[in-house]
C-alpha cells in the first residue's frame, strides 16, 4: 500500500513536472508552483530526515537528499531540486520492485511444502491447518501422508518411513505407546496419534522462520558497504561544507552563490545510494533467485562463502540416493527373470511390508488371488504359499538354511530376496536403495563448475558405500561411519582446503546435523529432511535434487560478479563526477545521474540475478 502511494505521487509530481516546462509560468509564481511538486514529490524524503536527526541519525540519503534540494531552491535552482528528488523517487520504485520481486520468489519457495492435519473433532476427521493444532489433539495419519506434527501414538500399527530423520533407508514399525516425529512417512496402515508439540515447533513453522529473515545474514562485502557509508557520508558533508565557504574567501572574484552551488552538487554526487541500495540488493536478487529453483540460502554471507566452495562432501542415504526400497537386480536359477518376480511377487502380495510393496511395484500388474493359497508368514524368515499349486518360500538366507536349501551365498549388495520354488533353489532378487536420477549429473556438473573434490562420508556397509562412489564417480567415499565418525572425517578434510577456499557438506538426518554445522556450509536437503538438519543448515534444497547444488554454486558466482559490477561501476562513475562538481564542470543534471541514474542502473543489473533459466 506504501509503495502504491509513493508510485501515485511520483506520477502526479512527474506530470506537473514536465507541464512546468511545456506551459509558461509567471516568475512570481514559479517558486509556489516548483514548491508543490516538491512536496508532492518528496515531502516524506524530508519528514523522514527529520525523524532520523531528532533519532540522531543525520548523516544518511535523507539527509543528503535533503539539504541538496532545498539548497538548489535556495539559490533559485527550482527545477534541478525538483528534478533530484523526483528521479530519487523513481530509484526508490526501483528499488522496491526488485525487492518485492525478490521476496515473492522465495515465499513461493513454500508452496511446495503443503502440510495439514487430520484432526478429530466431535467424532469425525476435520483437514485443518498445522497452526489450528494444539497440545493434546488427537490426528489421524492415513498411509501415504506425512506426520504433520510430533506425537505419541494412541492406536495402529504401521510401518514408517524414517530415512528423512535418521539417515536410514529400512522403514521400521511403529504401534501404540511409540513417540513419532514430524516428517516421518505413513507407509500403510491408520495411525492415531496424540500430539505433544505445537505448530511452532514444526518443520514448516521453523522453515517460514528461515525464510523470513533469509536476508538478515549480511555478506562480507554488504558488511564494508554499509561500514563504508558510515564513515564516507559524513566526510563528504563535511568536504561539501567546505567547498561552499573556502573556495569565496581565498580566489578573488568567487561568489559564494557559485560556489553554493558547486557544493550542492558535489552533496546529490556523493550520497552512496547505488552502493548501499544496489550490493545487498543484489544479494536479495541471488536469494531471490534461487528460491525460485527451490533452494532457500540463508543469508548473503553464505551466498558468498558458495562462490568459494572447493571440496563438498555428501551424505549418501537420502542425499545421493533415493532411501526408498526398489528391485534392482533380478537373478534366476532355471527359470526367466519375469517368471521368477511374478512368483515373488504373488508370494509376498498379501502382505503392506515395504519390500514386499517393492516387488508388487516392480511386477506391475493386477494380482490374481485365485492363483495363491495357503500363504503364511515366517516371522523373521520370510513367507510360504502355493502359486498354481506350486510350494513357494521367498525370504532371507536364515530360511533358506531351515529349509536345508542350497542358495546363492556371494557378495551382493541391498536387502535379498531368495526363492525356492517346489523345494529348489529358483534365484534371488535384489531390493536396494536406488541413486537419485540426477545424482550423476550433480557430480559431473560440480566438477565443470571448479570443485575440486568431491567426497562422500557415510554410515552404510564397504561394499555398498564404494559401488555408489565408483557409479558417480566420487573422487573418495568413507564408509562404515558413526556420526561423531563423520566430524572426525570432515575435520581432516577441512585441513585440506586453501585458506579462502569453503568446504560444504550436504546431508538429511538428524545424524548429519553435527556435520552439517561444522562445515563452512551446510546443505540440507529439506523436502523431507529433519529439522535438526534444517536448522543447522545454511542452504536448504527444498526439491532433494543433488544438482540444484552446482546451480546454487552457480547462482552464487554470478551474484558475486554483479556485485563487483555494481561496486566499480558506482565508485567510477561517483569519483569522476565528483572532480567535475568540485571544478563547477558537472551541473545539478550530471550530479542527478551521478546519483539516481547511476543506482537505477546498478538495481537493473541487481535485478537480473532473479532470472536463473539459463544460469552459467
Amino acid at each position: 500500500m506504501r509503495e502504491k502511494k509513493r508510485l501515485i505521487r511520483t506520477i502526479t509530481a512527474l506530470i506537473l513536472f514536465f507541464a512546468t516546462m511545456i506551459i509558461p509560468i509567471n516568475d512570481s509564481w514559479k517558486l509556489w508552483v516548483y514548491l508543490v511538486i516538491y512536496l508532492i514529490a518528496g515531502g516524506d524524503v524530508v519528514l523522514k530526515a527529520l525523524k532520523n536527526i531528532l533519532r540522531g541519525k543525520v548523516f544518511d540519503e535523507n539527509f543528503l537528499m535533503s539539504i541538496a534540494t532545498i539548497g538548489a531552491f535556495i539559490i533559485g535552482e527550482y527545477p534541478e531540486g525538483v528534478a533530484v528528488m523526483l528521479f530519487y523517487q523513481v530509484g526508490e520504485l526501483f528499488q522496491s520492485y526488485a525487492v518485492d520481486k525478490s521476496r515473492k520468489s522465495i515465499a513461493g519457495l513454500m508452496d511446495i511444502r503443503p502440510d495439514y492435519a487430520n484432526v478429530q473433532r466431535n467424532g469425525k476427521l476435520v483437514k485443518v491447518d498445522p497452526e489450528e493444532v494444539v497440545i493434546g489433539d488427537i490426528i489421524v495419519v492415513k498411509a501415504g501422508e506425512k506426520v504433520p506434527l510430533d506425537g505419541k501414538i494412541i492406536d495402529g500399527v504401521s510401518m514408517v518411513d524414517t530415512s528423512a530423520l535418521t539417515g536410514e533407508s529400512v522403514p521400521r514399525e511403529v504401534s501404540i505407546d511409540n513417540d513419532i516425529l514430524s516428517g516421518f512417512i505413513n507407509l500403510n496402515g491408520v495411525l492415531t496419534i496424540e500430539v505433544t508439540k505445537e505448530y511452532g515447533e514444526s518443520t514448516v513453522a521453523k522453515i517460514l522462520d528461515l525464510v523470513e529473515n533469509a536476508s538478515n545474514e549480511k555478506a562480507t562485502t554488504e558488511n564494508f558497504i554499509t561500514k563504508f557509508a558510515k564513515y564516507y557520508t559524513p566526510i563528504v558533508v563535511i568536504v561539501a561544507a567546505l567547498l561552499a565557504v573556502i573556495p569565496p574567501l581565498v580566489i578573488s572574484g568567487a561568489t559564494f552563490s557559485d560556489w553554493v552551488y558547486r557544493a550542492l552538487v558535489f552533496l546529490v554526487i556523493s550520497c552512496p545510494c547505488a552502493l548501499v541500495i544496489s550490493v545487498p540488493l543484489s544479494f536479495f536478487g541471488g536469494i531471490g533467485g534461487a528460491s525460485k529453483v527451490g533452494v532457500l540460502v540463508k543469508g548473503g554471507n553464505y551466498l558468498q562463502a558458495l562462490a568459494d566452495t572447493e571440496i563438498i562432501v555428501f551424505d549418501k542415504t537420502g542425499t545421493l540416493t533415493k532411501g526408498t526400497f526398489n528391485v534392482t537386480d533380478i537373478q534366476p536359477n532355471g527359470m526367466s527373470k519375469d517368471e521368477l518376480l511374478e512368483i515373488t511377487a504373488y508370494a509376498e502380495s498379501y502382505s503392506n511390508h515395504p519390500i514386499s510393496m517393492s516387488l508388487k511395484q516392480a511386477y506391475g500388474r493386477p494380482i490374481d488371488n485365485s492363483r495363491l493359497a495357503d500363504a503364511e508368514e515366517i516371522s523373521g524368515h520370510g513367507v510360504k504359499a502355493f502359486f498354481d499349486g506350486r510350494p513357494v518360500m521367498a525370504g532371507n538366507a536364515k530360511l533358506m538354511q531351515r529349509e536345508n536349501i542350497q542358495y546363492y551365498k556371494g557378495d551382493i549388495i541391498g536387502t535379498v530376496v531368495h526363492v525356492a520354488v517346489n523345494g529348489a533353489y529358483a534365484g534371488y532378487i535384489t531390493i536396494s536403495d536406488e541413486i537419485k536420477e540426477d545424482s550423476q549429473q550433480a557430480i559431473r556438473d560440480l566438477k565443470a563448475n571448479k570443485v575440486r573434490k568431491t567426497v562422500m562420508l557415510t554410515g552404510d556397509s564397504k561394499a555398498v558405500g564404494l559401488k555408489v562412489a565408483n557409479q558417480l564417480g566420487l573422487d573418495a567415499a568413507y564408509t562404515e561411519l558413526l556420526p561423531g565418525d563423520k566430524v572426525d572425517k570432515l575435520e581432516q578434510l577441512l585441513s585440506e582446503k586453501s585458506a579462502k577456499g569453503t568446504l560444504a557438506f550436504v546431508g538429511d538426518g538428524i545424524n548429519d546435523a553435527p556435520v552439517l554445522a561444522r562445515a563452512d556450509i551446510g546443505i540440507a536437503m529439506g523436502g523431507l529432511g529433519s529439522d535438526a538438519a534444517i536448522e543447522a543448515a545454511d542452504v536448504v534444497i527444498m526439491t532433494d535434487e543433488p544438482s540444484k547444488i552446482a546451480t546454487v554454486v552457480k547462482i552464487s558466482r554470478k551474484t558475486l560478479r554483479i556485485v563487483k559490477q555494481n561496486i566499480i561501476f558506482a565508485l567510477t562513475v561517483k569519483f569522476a563526477v565528483l572532480i567535475l562538481g568540485a571544478f563547477g564542470i558537472a551541473s545539478m543534471w550530471s550530479a542527478v545521474f551521478a546519483d539516481v541514474g547511476v543506482s537505477v542502473l546498478a538495481i537493473l543489473n541487481a535485478i537480473r540475478m532473479l532470472n536463473v533459466k539459463n544460469i552459467t
